[in-house]
């Protein structure tokens, strides 16, 4: 008889709990908006997986030098594809700070220390990313949208966001674009 009274209470707790999730999914109880508060534990849940991914799947690095050319082609990048939610140098976005997660400021120093944005992560976990987005966070893949290259681009100018950057890269970082060269006059034989 006690036998069977545990398997009961195992079997109602089979039926029970997916019901009662099932419940709780359906019935809009579920914090879904951004103004919610996160569920317990949910970064914990959402990194653990997300790390294990980039480390199975690890972007092989070319070797190369951050130089300016490269650096100020990684900024046009920036600007092109993330300022939108991440914010210029020292101009934080609107977008991002209302999102959620928000988008990570990726031209400040984390509080209490000298780490910018993501320049303690290695850039193929950057290029990793970029090129695949991150679910449930608003991070698009760009691997249709961007070359390789220009991924490479970025993920570098990232990882040297707490180094001196070139002018030019810091220019077009803060917003004030270079104006464009002066058209030739036209000649006529």
């Amino acid at each position: 008889m006690k036998f069977v009274r545990v398997l009961l209470w195992i079997l109602l707790g089979i039926v029970l709990v997916p019901a009662s999730l099932l419940g709780w999914l359906r019935f809009g109880k579920v914090p879904v908006a951004v103004a919610d508060p996160p569920l317990p534990q949910e970064r914990l849940l959402t990194a653990m997986p997300l790390n294990a991914r980039i480390d199975r799947e690890p972007a092989k690095s070319p070797v190369i030098q951050p130089d300016e050319d490269y650096l100020v082609a990684g900024a046009h990048v920036y600007i092109e594809k993330c300022a939108l939610c991440h914010g210029l140098h020292a101009k934080p976005s609107q977008i991002g700070a209302n999102m959620f997660p928000h988008a990570p400021k990726l031209w400040e120093k984390h509080r209490n220390s000298t780490v910018v944005g993501v320049s303690d992560d290695p850039p193929s976990e950057t290029y990793w990313k970029v090129a695949n987005g991150i679910r449930l966070t608003g991070m698009p893949a760009y691997k249709q949208m961007l070359t390789d290259t220009e991924i490479w681009q970025v993920s570098l100018l990232l990882a040297n966001a707490d180094k001196p950057l070139p002018p030019a890269a810091l220019e077009i970082l803060r917003g004030e674009l270079p104006a464009p060269e002066a058209a030739a006059p036209a000649t006529t034989p």
